[in-house]
């Protein structure tokens, strides 16, 4: 009987898996020289924790069951409520701010397609508490450090601010439900949905010429300067301009510059509540957006202590396509990778031994216990990307020596181990 993987799942050969660790451990070592530390959450949570984040709705996109308890159980579709939920449990009275990272499989029931899995990864980042203007600087120069580390190119990182367009809606005391439509239609691009609903709850000219002007800024932080003057008499919507220029000005001192200001960036989810921003790469076409984030309060849905949190999710699977469509490499330590190869059966107790020692100086070892010929171990160096063998033989044993040979140039020589081990390591 033949099994196959199930829809929407993906199996990872080696090769895949090399790039995929490079690329996490570059994003890891980013976000760890900025101060974050790594958390790990449950798999599967309560399924009430979903719906009370994301509404009943939820529960036609993931997967979610009862135990054998009875219980309703989901396998997480994101991992945020996770964090507020380990928040609430764990960290409400410790330090602020409160910086951590997380890597981790997400699960979705959703129609597969190009760049959607119903098992998929997210490495994400959160600052819980401090100063926001701060914390979202930090967060959009640490994604576009990462990003830059990992090699991905032409990738484009969109900033803007949902307090400006929200509080020209609550100026005109447009109701909660209202608002959310607006904003979902913003997000959607969809402008004659806008104005439709614009027109429902009787927006005046005046108001939908400075909506439209708000939605329409996408470009550099000099047009925030000029919004300035639409927005003076709505003073929700002033500050938040003033909050975004601020951020902006941070941004630019952690040294990036190369970004767009887009105020019609909505992020569709009722619980941002003020800076978001979005990264794309064009050349993943309609999945082109590979992360997005904001300033949030998620922590009140769980009857804890209101505090803001600054944090963006990316997509792995997303950087990992950018990073195939763009033809990336990364360049793998070949050099201090070693076989071991015992000329003879008799030998293969001293290639062991040549072996763990080899291991115990942090040399990358794999050795032939299944007794090759040595033209075909040499085949196996080659074709594993090996560039160093060592053989054991007669004479090798005899005088406590190896013949370390090296792949690229073809030399070999007959040298003590010690020897051969201090050259592997440079």
């Amino acid at each position: 009987m033949e099994f196959n993987k199930p829809r929407g799942t993906r199996d990872f050969l080696f090769e895949d898996m090399e790039e995929r660790k490079y690329v996490e451990n570059t994003i890891r070592s980013v976000v760890e020289n900025y101060g974050f530390k790594e958390i790990k959450t449950p798999i599967f949570e309560d399924l009430e924790l979903f719906t009370t984040k994301s509404g009943e709705g939820i529960k036609e996109e993931i997967y979610h069951f009862q135990d054998k308890g009875g219980r309703d159980l989901a396998l997480r579709p994101e991992l945020t409520a996770s964090v507020s939920r380990l928040y609430n449990n764990n960290l409400q009275k410790a330090a602020k701010p409160l910086k951590m990272y997380y890597f981790g499989s997400c699960f979705r029931y959703e129609r597969p397609q190009a760049g959607r899995f119903r098992q998929f990864w997210q490495f994400g980042i959160e600052v819980i508490g401090g100063t926001p203007v701060y914390n979202e600087a930090e967060i959009i120069a640490m994604a576009n450090d990462a990003l830059s580390k990992v090699g991905i190119k032409n990738y484009e990182v969109a900033i803007g601010h949902l307090g400006i367009i929200k509080g020209v809606l609550n100026h005109l005391n447009i109701s909660a439900e209202d608002i959310t439509s607006i904003i979902a239609s913003i997000d959607k691009e969809d402008y004659e949905l806008l104005n439709s609903l614009l027109d429902d709850c009787s927006v005046t000219d005046e108001y939908k010429d400075i909506i439209n002007k708000i939605i329409n800024v996408n470009g550099s932080r000099g047009d925030l300067e000029d919004l300035k003057a639409s927005v003076e008499d709505i003073e929700e919507s002033y500050d938040a301009v003033c909050q975004l220029i601020e951020t902006l000005k941070v941004v630019e001192t952690f040294g990036f510059e190369e970004y767009t200001v887009k105020l019609s960036i909505a992020r569709g989810l009722d619980y941002y509540t003020g800076i978001v921003f979005e990264v794309y790469v064009p050349d993943l076409g309609a999945e082109k957006q590979i992360t997005g984030g904001g300033t949030y309060n998620l922590t009140a849905l769980f009857d804890s202590e209101e505090v803001e949190s600054t944090g963006f999710a990316f997509g792995f699977d997303r950087i990992m396509e950018a990073y195939h469509r763009q033809n990336l490499a990364y360049e793998s330590n070949d050099d201090n990778k070693v076989l071991v190869v015992p000329i003879k059966k008799d030998f293969k107790l001293d290639a062991i031994r040549v072996a763990q020692k080899l291991r115990s100086n942090d040399i990358i070892t794999d050795i032939d216990l299944k007794g090759k010929k040595l033209k075909k171990n040499l085949s196996y160096a080659n074709n594993n990307n090996i560039s160093n063998v060592i053989m054991i033989g007669q004479s090798e044993v005899e005088n406590n020596t190896v013949t370390l040979k090296d792949m690229l140039s073809g030399e070999q020589e007959t040298i003590s181990l010690d020897d051969a081990i201090e050259r592997l390591s440079h």
